[in-house]
């Protein structure tokens, strides 16, 4: 194989140190063979350079391609699907190492490297992911250009320099294409099933689902209010509405479930102004959104349901940043359909008969159905009920039943789905409603950030002349939670962030440490509305304001003018630089020796090797053949040796060698 093809050692280096930075950020949704494959390549690799292994040969490669493929399908069930497709490609990328033979092979690796930074953005776009991306395609180039320097045989750490420098070059043009250009919707928007679980509440709820949510501190989504920020007890924050009870899990109505005619929400009389607001919300995976009550939307591309709650047609696969206007006082059907109350009062027959004894002792004590929601409320808060998130497990039938005589101790979900039962056991129209209350609010900047912790579940019950109120069973059994958070009710049991030992918000009584975290929420909340958020509506939005109105011809022109504006300073400084061609001391010592030699009517040719001009010089000069031979062999010795004298002796008898070479001058035709 020809030098040239090789890969130099140097270039090998910073390949392998990229391949093992770009597999860690998936490193935690890989199996453990896939990253057992990458030190093994690794490892294969660095033996072929030793000499003491050989390159793979085509039965060994066939056996690692189909080892991959049957690992990938064992690991997921299937070759399809997001995980099991960067898996795949992941394990490619490894393996392609230990064939890395030419420069070419190592074209294909690096090439790859770059499309394996951009798959990091199918899971987060978080700023922290960004930044580390950004350092992924500085190493990825590091290692581009030390594969140009064929002669580089030892590590060198200074050829990252240069590929920085490549990268701060490109920044100006992104920065022009980020606002520019047509905004294409990327790749990571594309909705592709995850075999990863859902992130947040889900569709369905049975005792114990939204207690496993509060041991989570991963963000739900963030919220910033145009004015003041309502007190904490009043954040509810509606995602779901449970009206069906089947096998012990409380459901939503389906979309052919629902009449057409119940399927639009009636119209609502609306007083007094609107709580502005925007949410930037976590990829979830699912349609719901979330807001307060009473929300309209206010971004194009999100809807209300029959349940005044707003979702997205589409899958929330990325953050999501929409505006809304809520009317927390509006009066929600103020008449209720028969359709909407017998769905709404229907339970399951035959079970928990203790549960439906109780509710009609309470029916026969109330006056109205507002005493009755009342007496239902004292009785949690009287009698011995406990709020933990660690309930114990309720079987599988009667679980009212069993929750309200004998364990008495649930989180939110338990409470909520007891008291929907009561209420609808007693004949009033009632559901579960769930999502998340309450909200940490960042003073750095004003926004509530809603952490999954914060997920809860509460009752909406029916009452003649008020439509749907919402009642919280839990706030009669722990108020601190909806006034002060989870962090407060849970104090005394020291479960809160009982799984999360490392979480910075167990430390927020660290003041320098909890300062630090909220600044850099702040610093998230202006990347994602910022940057995550500038879509196609916002583009057109800033270019219309911009330049007073836009058109394709004057789009046209400001992009191209910005393209010229960035690369034309960076193509004057690149063609400037190829002018400036910066000698050695040593080439200029030689080249003012050439000249003297020239003046005594002796020049050399273009191209000509030093020795070969000394030597006809030597004949055309022969009185000054010694120093013509010596100042050339220093010169040959200094530039051309294979290990040029270490010292700068040499150099100086070479300089002083120069000074004193002085021919006599003559006129070139009688040379």
């Amino acid at each position: 194989m020809k030098p040239d093809q090789q890969v130099p050692r140097n270039a090998l280096v910073w390949i392998i140190i990229s391949l093992f930075t770009l597999v860690a950020p998936h490193a935690e949704r890989l199996p453990l063979w896939v990253l057992a494959v990458y030190l093994f390549a690794a490892g294969w690799r660095i033996m072929v350079y030793q000499g003491r292994w050989s390159f793979p040969g085509r039965l060994v490669k066939t056996a690692l391609i189909v080892a991959g493929f049957s690992g990938i399908y064992l690991s997921y069930g299937s070759l399809l699907g997001l995980e099991p497709t960067i898996a795949l490609l992941l394990t490619a990328f490894a393996l392609k190492l230990v064939e890395l033979h030419r420069r070419k092979d190592a074209y294909v690796l690096l090439f790859l490297g770059y499309f394996i930074c951009i798959t990091e953005f199918l899971f987060s776009q978080d700023l922290l992911v960004v930044l580390y991306s950004l350092f992924n395609v500085v190493l990825v180039t590091t290692a581009l250009v030390a594969l140009h320097r064929p002669g580089e045989h030892q590590f060198n750490r200074k050829t990252i320099r240069l590929a920085s420098i490549l990268v701060l070059q490109s920044l100006p043009l992104m920065l022009v294409l980020f606002f520019l250009f047509p905004r294409i919707g990327p790749l990571w928007t594309v909705p592709i099933k995850s075999h990863t679980a859902k992130t947040g509440v889900s569709d369905f709820m049975r005792p114990g689902d939204i207690s496993r949510l509060g041991k989570s501190d991963e963000v739900a989504f963030r919220v910033q209010f145009d004015g003041d920020i309502p007190p904490q007890s009043s954040l509810y924050w509606r995602g779901l509405v449970f009206s069906r009870l089947e096998e012990g899990a409380w459901r939503s109505l389906r979309y052919y479930d629902i009449p057409a005619s119940e399927r639009r929400p009636p119209p609502v009389a609306i007083q007094g102004e609107p709580l502005g607001y925007q949410v930037i919300m976590a990829p979830t995976q699912q349609n719901w959104l979330y807001s307060l009550r009473y929300a309209r939307p206010v971004t194009p591309g999100v809807m209300s349901s029959a349940d005044y709650l707003l979702f997205s047609p589409t899958e929330v696969e990325d953050e999501r940043l929409y505006r809304v206007q809520s009317w927390p006082d509006a009066v929600l059907d103020a008449t209720l359909s028969d359709w909407r109350r017998e769905i709404d009062l229907r339970l399951p027959a035959g079970e928990n008969p203790r549960t439906l004894a109780l509710a009609a002792q309470l029916r026969a004590r109330a006056g109205d159905d507002a005493e009755l929601v009342q007496a239902v409320l004292e009785m949690f808060s009287r009698q011995a009920f406990g709020y933990t998130l660690e309930p114990p497990l309720l079987p599988s039938r009667d679980q009212v039943d069993a929750f309200l005589f004998q364990s008495r101790l649930g989180f939110c979900e338990h409470f909520a789905a007891a008291f929907v039962t009561l209420m609808r056991a007693a004949g009033v129209p009632a559901r579960v409603v769930a999502g998340y209350q309450g909200g940490e609010i960042n003073p750095l900047n004003r926004t509530v950030i809603v952490h999954q912790f914060d997920a809860h579940a509460w009752a909406e019950v029916w009452l003649e002349g008020e439509g749907w109120v919402r009642v919280d069973p839990t706030a009669a059994v722990a108020p601190e939670r909806i006034e002060w958070g989870l962090e407060q009710a849970m104090e005394g049991e020291g479960s809160f962030l009982s799984d999360s030992p490392l979480s910075p918000l167990r430390y927020r009584g660290i003041a320098w440490l909890n300062t630090l975290r909220l600044r850099y929420d702040a610093l998230t909340w202006r990347w994602q509305s910022w940057v995550v958020g500038f879509d196609r509506a916002e583009q057109f939005r800033l270019l219309n304001k911009a330049f007073d109105g836009i058109s394709a011809r004057k789009f046209m022109a400001v992009l191209l003018a910005s393209g010229l504006l960035v690369l034309g300073p960076v193509a004057f400084t690149l063609l400037r630089k190829r002018h400036q061609h910066q000698l050695s001391e040593t080439d200029r010592c030689y080249l003012r020796f050439c000249d003297r030699l020239a003046g005594a009517g002796v020049r050399r040719e273009p191209g000509e090797p030093p020795l070969v001009f000394a030597a006809r010089a030597a004949r055309e000069l022969p009185a000054l053949a010694p120093g013509i031979q010596r100042i050339s062999a220093l010169y040959v010795q200094l530039t051309y040796a294979l290990e040029p004298p270490a010292d700068s002796a040499a150099l100086a008898e070479f300089r002083r060698a120069v000074r004193q070479f002085s021919p006599p001058a003559r006129a070139a035709a009688g040379s």
